[in-house]
């Protein structure tokens, strides 16, 4: 049946007509409906922060600006997070103007092994080369803080984690033996995921070539002092990064020979709060001090005071 027609009953004889639930069609003009506005059609105002102008402490979550950040020595200025600094950033923040003489500057990594994998150990160090104006991952050389001649090497975890392969060994125990040599101070800041894998065997002898190296060192007995930043572990720990005769670190440094989760799995322990924290390390005797970024010049100046005392008397 039509839905437009109309509906016929009788009632008592007589015939009724009633309309249809569905009303007739009319006109297509006459029954087309409003459509309604779709819904979030407009594009978002929300403003977006620029890349490269601000920068969330992983610490406190503060955003900082990124000039306030440079100014500050990568130093959060809400809770004194100390954020990765580069190498020739950190030599500047210690050594009197202009008197850093940079030692090997030329001397560069090269493919020993033919390494081979999803990019080639090559390519790796072309990139990195490029990307941040670094031979390798530590910086050497002659300078002057305060009174005092150093040997001042530096390592920069941005360049392939720091790790220590045969330029970085090499580099060091070269600036050891001009620090030897001429009498002076060693001072080494490291920073480090370990040995190089990319160079295997020749990568693990610099462990035993730089220790080598600081023993004819304190046989002269000069001064040696190791700063521990974050990260510091495996090979460069179980080395030179431990030897010193002052050993100081940075507020909440990661420092260690294997990481913590892989101590935890093999002990199947718990490890106690802190643990591998350079706090944690304080309390137990591996480390000497714990001293902020901003104050590590006038601190090393007042120990490299001390030990030039210490040589004037034994003399």
């Amino acid at each position: 049946m039509d839905t437009t027609s109309f509906l016929k009953k009788t009632i008592d004889g007589v015939t009724q007509v009633e309309p249809a639930l569905t009303p007739p069609t009319t006109d297509a003009a006459e029954t087309t409906f409003a459509k309604k506005p779709k819904l979030g059609t407009r594009k978002s105002r929300k403003r977006e922060i620029p890349e490269g102008l601000w920068t969330k402490c992983p610490s406190c979550e503060a955003m900082i600006f990124d000039k306030e950040l440079d100014e500050n020595l990568k130093i959060c200025p809400k809770c004194e997070h100390h954020f990765p600094i580069g190498a020739r950033e950190r030599i500047h923040s210690l050594v009197e103007t202009c008197s850093f003489e940079e030692m090997d500057a030329a001397m560069a990594s090269v493919d020993v092994l033919g390494f081979k994998g999803v990019s080639t150990y090559k390519s790796k160090l072309d990139a990195l080369k490029k990307k941040s104006t670094l031979k390798d991952a530590v910086i050497t050389g002659i300078s002057k803080m305060g009174a005092h001649t150093v040997a001042l090497g530096v390592m920069d975890f941005g360049f392939l984690g720091g790790s220590m392969g045969s330029v970085v060994g090499e580099k060091l125990t070269r600036l050891i033996e001009r620090g030897t040599e001429g009498g002076w101070p060693v001072i080494i800041i490291s920073t480090s995921g370990g040995a190089r894998m990319y160079e295997g065997m020749f990568s693990l002898m610099q462990m035993a070539k730089t220790s080598a190296a600081l023993a004819y060192h304190a046989q002269k007995k000069l001064p040696y002092i190791s700063i521990l930043v974050n990260p510091d572990y495996a090979g460069v720990m179980a080395s030179y990064a431990s030897l010193g005769d002052l050993i100081l670190a940075e507020p909440k440094a990661m420092i260690g020979f294997a990481g913590p989760r892989v101590i935890k799995d093999t002990t199947q322990a718990e490890l106690p709060p802190g643990f591998q924290t350079s706090e944690f390390l304080l309390d137990h005797g591996l480390i000497d001090a714990i001293v902020h970024r901003k104050e590590m010049k006038a601190q090393l100046e007042k120990y490299l005071d001390y030990f030039a005392a210490g040589q004037k008397n034994v003399g």
